[in-house]
């Protein structure tokens, strides 16, 4: 029987209310206080502003493609240039975006009804065809997509109408309605791709999209600017600041003084360090809000030692989660059970059903240096130090890799700690070859969209772009094939579960923790949403200057 689904209602019911995690928070153990709760907005600011000063504490961008962004610094910028087919909300909640509406006809055909107002910034219509390209490139090999896997059940992508598209698919595919939430689902003119080819999304090939900002320039090593698109389609999102620079500042210290100062207006992904220094800031506030980031340690490779999980288990119980958590995140965190953080479905309809499944999970692993020491003899000592990758300027990383190497020693392992630059560790996620003698890989990673199992298939599949060890197990995959196809919100939950028990204590990984988002801003602007979620939203439109 044919089953027929309007995709924004479903989607718009995935919330992940932040209201669930409000709670208060004591003082740090300096004595600075802590934002009293998680939020995931900040007052509107009803004032035009000339312009505003961003930062990028993870450093340059390689790309602004929407094809090939897969990272903090990329995201954060593109993400208010290219709109996607659906929108993501500050609650983690999905609505409407470049499509007014997307439809399961029947379980093998997903409809997307464009909206007929939407122009790129040269002024040219969105129109079907660009959409088409849009989605069809990204499984074109030489485009070096990221995100072409989203595709693997859709057989043909046609325009069906002047503003209508049709992907027809081999099976019901939950994920994909979702999936055009992310820089997958954003759409950029045909003609514009084309003629830049490998160039689209750099200082050279530029971009044309249909955002609330366009791409006015970028100085390579010092900044990006972005200029208000006047003629924007989405009139209730009217972007209030003419410009906004984004400059590349990977030094806490020296970003700590910059926003002191006000040379820069505000920044994600605000370090612990700065954090604290900035906690009774006389010109700027620091908040909190609810994220699915996860702070995890993963082999770079299948030939390393490190990639034994009897040595990961050794070192898992080595170290101290609690300790680590408060010296290093100042408390802003907590621990992590699996891949995922139990966030990315809090809004599900079978939300009760994921989170029972993750509390039955094995207990975090408390320190226990015999049991580490006995798992290390079983393993066999390793020959030489295991060399640790974070990337360069990032203090939280070295703070945190500083930890777990003190940890490790107790145990009788060795780690070199060795910084790379931004560029090289944005890189090593995507090319193998960057990881060749990497023994282990800190990631600050995150869940782009409320779908656990699409996420967790990248990491544990054979298919899987992140699966950096070639971990198998066919059921897992079997499982994750289930949850994706599968029409039943419980069903799909319950798929996934399974695989969960599965894989969380096989999959080569040391989980550490689950952080909040930070995020300080000057007093003189306001409206940027706390959320994780400003990833995948036109998060910038929403500043404005809080003097009239």
């Amino acid at each position: 029987m044919a089953v027929k689904k309007r995709a924004p209602a479903v989607l718009t019911g995935l919330c992940l209310l932040a209201t669930a995690a409000c709670t208060a928070t004591p003082d740090r153990a300096d004595g600075s206080p802590r934002p009293a709760r998680l939020t995931t907005t900040t007052s509107p600011g009803p004032a035009d502003v000339d312009r505003v000063t961003w930062a990028l504490p993870y450093g340059e961008p390689t790309t602004l493609d929407p094809a090939k962004v897969g990272d903090y610094s990329p995201q954060t910028v593109e993400a208010n240039l290219c709109d996607t087919l659906t929108r993501m909300n500050p609650d983690f909640s999905l609505s409407p975006g470049l499509a007014r509406e997307v439809t399961w006809k029947d379980d093998r055909t997903l409809v997307l009804d464009l909206r007929d107002d939407v122009r790129f910034w040269d002024g040219s219509p969105m129109t079907p065809q660009d959409v088409i390209h849009s989605l069809e490139r990204q499984r074109d090999p030489k485009t070096q997509a990221l995100y072409g896997t989203y595709l693997a059940a859709v057989t043909s992508i046609r325009a069906s109408g002047p503003h209508q598209v049709t992907l027809r698919t081999r099976t019901y595919d939950q994920t994909l309605p979702k999936a055009l939430s992310t820089s997958f689902g954003a759409v950029n003119k045909r003609t514009s791709t084309e003629k830049a080819g490998a160039d689209y999304g750099t200082p050279r090939g530029g971009l044309m999209c249909t955002g609330p900002y366009r791409l006015d320039s970028w100085k390579s090593g010092d900044r990006i600017t972005l200029t208000r698109n006047d003629a924007y389609w989405d009139t209730a999102l009217r972007p209030k600041a003419r410009e906004i620079t984004f400059r590349f500042i990977t030094n806490s210290n020296t970003l700590t003084s910059a926003l002191l100062s006000g040379e820069v207006d505000g920044t994600y992904e605000l370090p612990p360090s700065s954090a604290t220094a900035l906690a009774r800031a006389d010109n700027g506030t620091v908040h909190l809000g609810p994220s699915t980031q996860n702070v995890l340690l993963i082999p770079g490779n299948a030939d390393s030692p490190a990639a034994d999980r009897r040595l990961l288990d050794a070192l898992s119980h080595a170290i101290d989660r609690d300790a680590l958590i408060e010296n290093v995140f100042g408390g802003d965190a907590t621990t992590l059970k699996s891949l995922v953080p139990p966030l990315t479905w809090r809004g599900d309809p079978a939300a009760r059903r994921y989170d029972a499944a993750y509390d039955k999970l094995p207990a975090v692993p408390k320190p226990d240096l015999e049991r580490a020491k006995k798992l290390v003899q079983q393993a066999g000592p390793a020959a030489r130090p295991l060399v640790a990758a974070i990337p360069a300027g990032d203090q939280r990383g070295l703070q945190a890799m500083t930890f777990i190497q003190a940890a490790a020693e107790k145990i009788g392992v060795a780690i070199d700690i060795k910084q790379l630059q931004p560029t090289e560790m944005s890189s090593l996620f995507y090319d193998p070859s960057v990881r060749r003698g990497l023994d282990l890989v800190l990631t600050f990673g995150y869940v782009g969209m409320p779908d656990p199992a699409s996420y967790v298939a990248e990491m544990v599949t054979p298919r899987g772009i992140f699966n950096w060890t070639d971990y198998r197990d066919p059921e897992v995959t079997r499982l994750l094939d289930e949850a994706r196809t599968s029409a039943d919100p419980e069903a799909s939950a319950r798929a996934y579960a399974e695989a969960q028990a599965r894989f969380t204590p096989a999959v080569p990984v040391v989980y550490l923790a689950t952080t909040h988002e930070r995020m300080f801003m000057n007093r003189r602007i306001s409206g940027a949403p706390p959320s994780f979620a400003y990833l995948g939203m036109p998060w910038a439109a929403r500043l404005g200057g809080t003097r009239t």
